[in-house]
This record gives C-alpha cells, structure tokens and sequence, in this order.
C-alpha cells in the first residue's frame, strides 16, 4: 500500500498513524474543525434600517418644503385679493386690508 497524506488540511493534533490505521482497516475518519463567529455584525443588518430612516428623513424635509411652498403661494394670494378688494366693511366697521401705495 502506497503512503498517502489525509486530504486537506488536519489539525495538528490527529496523529497520522491513526490516519493510516483508519484507511487500513476502512474506519470513518471524523474530523472537527472548531470555527469561530464573526467579530461584529454585518454591513446588510446595518443597511435595511438605514435605507428606511433615511428615506423617511428625506420625506419629512420633502413635506416641509411643500408646506413652505404652500404657505408662500398662500400669503401671495392673500396679498394680490387684499389688494384688489380694497377696505371691507361688515355692520359698519371698515377693515383696510392692504395699504394703497397713496399711503
């Protein structure tokens, strides 16, 4: 019988001889390879989370805008009917709503 080495890396603590009587007498050999976990956590259990909160930040300053834009298109409406409709008075009291540019 010719001498062969175990296939693969063993770890240093398997005797060859035990090796070699195992591959003579035809008994399975069992190999434990002890492996350690990773150190951290990683990147994908990072990245859903943060793709979420980041397109909800992205959201909010996209409502905020709108509502600025709003309130802006708001104020210059009031401003042009304001200044169309001249003073407006109800049971006698006069409300001067804009300033004419006499003033």
């Amino acid at each position: 019988m010719a001498h062969r080495d175990p296939p693969g890396i063993i770890a240093p603590h398997v005797p060859a001889d035990v090796y070699r009587r195992a591959e003579a007498t035809g008994q399975p050999v069992v190999i434990v390879v002890h492996t350690t976990d990773p150190a951290g956590r990683p990147l994908r259990r990072y990245l859903l989370p943060l793709a979420i909160a980041s397109a909800a930040a992205m959201g909010c300053w996209g409502l905020v805008a709108a509502l600025c834009a709003l309130l802006d298109a708001a104020a210059h409406t009031v401003t042009v009917i304001a200044q169309t409709a001249g003073p407006v008075g109800i049971g006698g009291i006069t409300l001067k709503l804009a300033r004419s540019k006499g003033d």
